[in-house]
Formats: structure tokens, C-alpha cells, sequence
């Protein structure tokens, strides 16, 4: 039996056939994770079939020698031909998955990285010391005296793309009020989804606009700020054809000498916003940290620099405490 005119390439015995064949095809392209890469094209085809049990339940099928699905093989072949051409495999799906939510993400818009995760977590582990969540005791009511009982913390996001670390933010510190603030009108509707009320509870005000001039009604009041603003040195392209050709422009290049025009500019932002005694966090490129930590650390806003490494042992982001 074989495809239809589609594909033109014979179709495979079953799924664990079809499976081995996208991955041979995108090793040969130079895809990073091949064998991974084509389970998650070939589960996001079979959805349905799959019943909720994602690519556990994928690859019991593929061992098992299930049959193809009438028209899956035509689909599947299409999809594992375009990234094989490294479309970003974000874009094939339409999702990216970051930390523990499934993110709306396309054209347009900056596709979050796991390095990313590292650094909403260090602005948790900040939340988390400085906002504990109060001991439930059904007997007693709340301390109302307390100012930690009354409210949880304010988060800013600087240049939130696809809205990734707010949502985190908001998703894993149910207390937070987080406002987010996006320049790129494409990547703004991309963060209009994913930071929708009924996905963060109302808590995310989402704003289109400029992150040096952003949110002044906050001015000296927020707790944390966390920021992944566009850091890459002009004319360091990126080696992943993915990132190259298909993030935006306006989501990579930091401009200026060694890029960093738009990491200062977020810091600058964040003394303004930040109360003292608030949190900062950026992410870098490694060959930024020495820079950053040194601009900062000779800047009287703030004190407590701290130059932070990512799974990798490489200096990915910096934190910092505005002073008092």
C-alpha cells in the first residue's frame, strides 16, 4: 500500500514503522532530537487516539505494530518534511511546554527556552523566602495584621513574548498579581492568549508597549521583577536554524555594543519599579555575566549582585536587590 499523492513516498507498515522512518529523516536534516522530535508531531496527529495518554501511550502503540489511521500517514509525512526543513517544532504543534503549563505559541513570537525555567525559578525561590504561604489552621482565622496576609507580591515581567513567565508566575504563586508588558504587537497576541483570565485567574495585566517606559503607576511598589529581554550581540547570529530563521528579530538582538542596550534597559526599568529591599532577575547571554555584574554592582540602586548558571555550569542570568 502507499501514500497518496501527498507524500509519494510508500507508506509504513504501521505506527512504530512510520515513527523510526520521520526519525531517520530528521537525523539526516540535523535535527537535534530526532526520535523525540517526530513522537511529538505524530502525537499531536493522534490526540484523540491517544486518550489523554500522551507519548507514554504513543509508544505502546508504536511497540505494539498499531495500524495507521486512514490519512495519517500523508499529514504526519508533511509535518516531519517541514521540520525536517527546521520549522521550529513549536510551530508544527502550535504549543510549547514550559515548566508546567502548554504555552499557544507561532509566528511571530519568541519560542521560551528551558534556560528560561531557571530563571522564573530563582524569582520563585525569592517569593517563596520573602512570601511565605501562611500555616492553614482551620481553628484560626487569618492574621489580618499581618502584611503578608493581606496581599502576595507584585511581578513584573519585562518583555514577556509569549507570556511564558508570567504565567508561570502567576500559575505557581496563586497570591501573585503580575503585570507583563510586550513591545511586539504579533508576540502581544501571542501573550493576549496564554495570559487570558481564565488561564491566570484575572491576576496578569498584560500592556503593549515599551519595557523602558512601562507601567510608571508602579513606580517603587513592586517586589519582583523578572525579565528574558533580547540580549544577543549584533551580528551573532544564532547557530539553530530554528531560532535564525523563525524567532523575530525584535525578540533576539540586544542591541548596542556587546548587545546589552536592552538587558540594561531592563534594569533600569526594574530600580525604577522595585521597592527596596525588591527582587531583580535577567537572563544573559554567558558572555555577558562579567559585564552585567560589574555594571550593577557599581551602580548604587542596587546591592546583592549575583551572577547565576544554568543546567549547562554556564552564567545565564543575574539577580540583583534594589537598595534602600
Amino acid at each position: 500500500m502507499t501514500a497518496g499523492a501527498g507524500s509519494g513516498v510508500e507508506e509504513p507498515r504501521d505506527l512504530g514503522d512510520a515513527l523510526r522512518r520521520a526519525a531517520a529523516l530528521l537525523a539526516e536534516a540535523g535535527v537535534p532530537s530526532p526520535r523525540e522530535d517526530a513522537e511529538q508531531l505524530a502525537a499531536h496527529l493522534l490526540e484523540g487516539e491517544l486518550a489523554g495518554g500522551g507519548l507514554g501511550r504513543l509508544r505502546a502503540l508504536a511497540i505494539m505494530g498499531t495500524p495507521l489511521p486512514v490519512g495519517f500517514w500523508d499529514a504526519f509525512w508533511e509535518l516531519v518534511a517541514e521540520r525536517a526543513r527546521r520549522v521550529p517544532l513549536q510551530h508544527l504543534t502550535g504549543v510549547a511546554h514550559f515548566r508546567h503549563l502548554t504555552l499557544a505559541v507561532g509566528p511571530g513570537v519568541f519560542v521560551p527556552r528551558p534556560e528560561t525555567e531557571g530563571v522564573v525559578q530563582l524569582a520563585l525561590d525569592w517569593i517563596a523566602e520573602h512570601f511565605p504561604a501562611p500555616a492553614h489552621d482551620a481553628a484560626a482565622p487569618p492574621d489580618a495584621a499581618s502584611p503578608r496576609a493581606r496581599r502576595g507580591p507584585v511581578v513584573v515581567d519585562l518583555g514577556t513574548g509569549s507570556g511564558a513567565i508570567a504565567a508561570s508566575i502567576a500559575h505557581e504563586v496563586p497570591t501573585a498579581v503580575v503585570h507583563a508588558v510586550e513591545l511586539s504587537e504579533l508576540a502581544h497576541a501571542w501573550a493576549a492568549r496564554n495570559l487570558a483570565a481564565e488561564a491566570t485567574g484575572g491576576r496578569v495585566r498584560l500592556a503593549l508597549g515599551d519595557m523602558r517606559t512601562a507601567f510608571p503607576d508602579l513606580d517603587g511598589t513592586v517586589d519582583v521583577v523578572v525579565s528574558n529581554p533580547p540580549y544577543i550581540p549584533p551580528g551573532m547570529v544564532p547557530r539553530e536554524p530554528e531560532a535564525a530563521e523563525h524567532d523575530p528579530e525584535i525578540a533576539l538582538y540586544g542591541g548596542a555594543e556587546g548587545g546589552l542596550e536592552l538587558p540594561l534597559a531592563a534594569a533600569a526599568t526594574a530600580a525604577r519599579l522595585l521597592k527596596p529591599g525588591g527582587f531583580f532577575v535577567m537572563e544573559h547571554a554567558e558572555v555577558q555575566a562579567e559585564r552585567l555584574a560589574a555594571v550593577l554592582g557599581a551602580d548604587p540602586a542596587w546591592t546583592d549582585v549575583r551572577s547565576h548558571t544554568d543546567l549547562n555550569g554556564l552564567p545565564r542570568s543575574t539577580s540583583a536587590v534594589r537598595a534602600g
